[in-house]
């Protein structure tokens, strides 16, 4: 697995590219979460063990729409599987519970395929046939089980049709 600050690189990268996409479908985007704090208050949440580590990376609002998204880059695999961590998922369940009704989607990709949407709820009921890493520390959902992009947040406008 590549180090801290190239994985950083490719999450940044793609999480600019799911907020370019969410315009594309008539979404405001606004950052929040980790990656929009100073440095030092980073640091401090890497060791504190909080939910607030996990926070999602962006709300969005279309109309009376409201969503938060987390922005989940793939590594390079050949497994066809998406990793989302424990601690993630227990956050994200956390976030829906206490935050309802606003839904929570993990929007993942990667350079070979499209976005593709999970939220913490499937990812959950998928444990059942997800393939946990052995460490226990990721859930591996297979990217089949996946809805595309445009399933959930619409299709972008220069691919509409007249």
């Amino acid at each position: 697995m590549a180090d801290w600050q190239a994985r950083k690189v490719l999450g940044d990268q793609h999480e600019q590219r799911v907020i370019v996409e969410l315009q594309r479908r008539g979404w405001t985007v606004q950052a929040c979460g980790q990656g929009t704090f100073l440095a030092p208050i980073q640091q401090a949440l890497r060791t504190s063990g909080s939910a607030l580590r996990q926070f999602p990376d962006m709300l969005a609002a279309r109309a009376q729409d409201l969503v938060a998204i987390d922005a989940k880059s793939r590594m390079r695999s050949d497994t066809g599987r998406y990793a989302i961590s424990s601690q993630c998922l227990q956050a994200g369940l956390q976030f829906i519970g206490i935050n309802a009704p606003v839904p929570l989607y993990y929007v993942m990709g990667d350079t070979r395929t499209g976005l593709s949407v999970l939220t913490p709820a499937e990812v959950a009921a998928y444990r059942s046939i997800a393939h946990p890493h052995p460490g226990g520390a990721y859930f591996l959902v297979d990217a089949s089980l996946a809805r595309p992009f445009d399933d959930v947040f619409g299709a972008g406008r220069d691919t509409l049709t007249a």
